[in-house]
């Protein structure tokens, strides 16, 4: 089954931009485009039911006004439209679950702020089962040139990041860019090292070289099978998110694994995704466990 890349839109700029990068990224993949138009009927007040042909025939507009800009672009691409009338986090969420990976828009406010995402959009990547990736207003293509990097979050075992990593090496192998990885490590309180991870450390040298080693542990399987993309090992001590923002400015992408945590005032994703999703100078990838 050929999954396509699936775009999400509103009309917004925030999607518009979404719209572009996911054109280009079906191009770069040779897969379909699917353009979804999540729109919900709203009456004008409380007596006015409002007019929700007419809605619906600006919403069936607008769809048609950013797809005939791709078609333009990108003139053998496959583009297919579904303006859909629901929930935007259902239907949304839905469209994920048959696409290689849904791309939305970013509430952003400037360089500084960064993204702001919304809770549609935070609800959407916590109940995606595919990547889900954030683009703001004003990305372009030229963003996507030699010297600026695929940036992915590596941490724990091999297997914690095996889809993030995967992600990266893939799409940075289609663009012909470099995988940095980068893993952050910090202190341990006392009581945290056992046994069993002291003797880790000691046969490693200290801890930095055990990070180190770490990450040369995960990345081995990508360096096999994507043998011409070029990688950078990034270890540095501090917070997994800080590090990640420290190299954000020369990323064309980044690429960070998924924590979605649940409580009683809904679901939230884990704190690196969300220092990056709302602060990252360039579009975020959300990648769930595989």
């Amino acid at each position: 089954m050929t999954r396509p890349i699936t775009a999400g839109i509103d009309g917004s700029e925030e999607s518009l931009a979404a719209l572009a990068w996911a054109a280009r990224e079906a191009v770069r993949r040779d897969l379909p485009l699917r353009v979804v138009h999540a729109w919900r009927f709203q009456a004008h007040d409380a007596l006015d039911t409002g007019d929700r042909a007419a809605q619906a025939q600006w919403a069936r507009e607008a769809a048609e006004e950013a797809v005939r800009a791709v078609r333009e672009r990108h003139g053998g691409l496959d583009v297919t439209t579904d303006v859909l009338e629901g929930d935007a986090v259902e239907t949304l969420t839905a469209a994920a679950a048959d696409a290689g990976m849904l791309v939305l828009g970013s509430r952003g406010h400037g360089r500084l702020m960064g993204f702001l995402v919304g809770s549609v959009g935070q609800q959407v990547i916590v109940d995606a089962e595919r990547p889900v990736v954030l683009v703001r207003a004003g990305d372009k293509a030229s963003d996507e040139v030699a010297g600026h990097e695929i940036v992915v979050g590596q941490e724990g075992d091999p297997e914690d990041s095996a889809a993030a990593l995967g992600f990266a090496f893939e799409t940075a192998a289609r663009r012909g860019a470099t995988v940095r990885a980068v893993r952050a490590w910090t202190l341990p309180p006392v009581f945290a090292y056992s046994p069993s991870s002291l003797q880790l450390l000691d046969e490693a040298g200290g801890l930095e070289p055990f990070e180190r080693k770490s990450l040369a542990a995960a990345l081995a399987p990508w360096r096999e099978r994507y043998p011409d993309v070029h990688v950078v090992e990034h270890v540095e001590m501090g917070s997994a998110g800080q590090v990640l923002l420290s190299v954000s400015g020369t990323a064309q992408l980044m690429v960070v694994g998924r924590r979605a945590r649940r409580s009683a005032v809904g679901a939230r994703i884990g704190s690196v995704a969300g220092g990056v999703l709302h602060h990252a100078e360039c579009p975020v990838a959300v990648v769930p466990p595989a």
